[in-house]
């Protein structure tokens, strides 16, 4: 007997808006982000979605990447694309929040080709907030939570 069905397919996420991200970062794009195809590679937008994050963290003192007793490890991530980007486009990362756990954070990021409204590409990762020393799970500091809160789209 079988419990899923072998035909249903996981449902495309359609590209969200900028309406729908809280922290926006400029990014502009370089000629070795073109893979041979002549767009930007897959593995430069993970490189996005990590810069426009922990300069959020970073500006806002809530992050010192030589001394912070908490850090944050990625332990998920994932991407759509929807539409190509190519050097030597400008792209903006918008950034939001979309669930603040006690230890955890999913970041989710959309890229936008321009002044383009909609997502060329969006994404999340998951941070598990550890004990720099220990590597232990442990409670987000008020200041961080407090800054993500400016962030989050959905209630805790």
């Amino acid at each position: 007997m079988q419990s899923m069905q072998q035909n249903s397919k996981p449902e495309k996420p359609s590209p969200l808006s900028r309406k729908d991200f809280r922290h926006f970062l400029p990014i502009t794009t370089r000629w070795m982000d073109n893979d041979a195809y002549g767009h930007v590679n897959n593995v430069v937008y993970y490189s996005w979605f990590d810069t426009v994050v922990n300069q959020f963290l970073i500006t806002r003192g809530v992050l010192d990447l030589e001394h912070s007793q908490v850090i944050g490890l990625v332990i998920e991530t994932q991407c759509n694309y929807f539409a190509s980007v190519a050097f030597p486009e400008q792209v903006t990362a918008g950034l939001r929040v979309s669930k603040l756990g006690n230890s955890s954070v999913r970041y989710e990021v959309g890229i936008f080709r321009g002044d383009e409204e909609q997502a060329s590409a969006q994404g999340h990762f998951v941070h598990v907030y550890v004990d720099r020393t220990s590597r232990k799970p442990t409670a987000l500091p008020d200041d961080l939570r407090n800054l993500l809160r400016t962030v989050t789209t959905t209630a805790e």
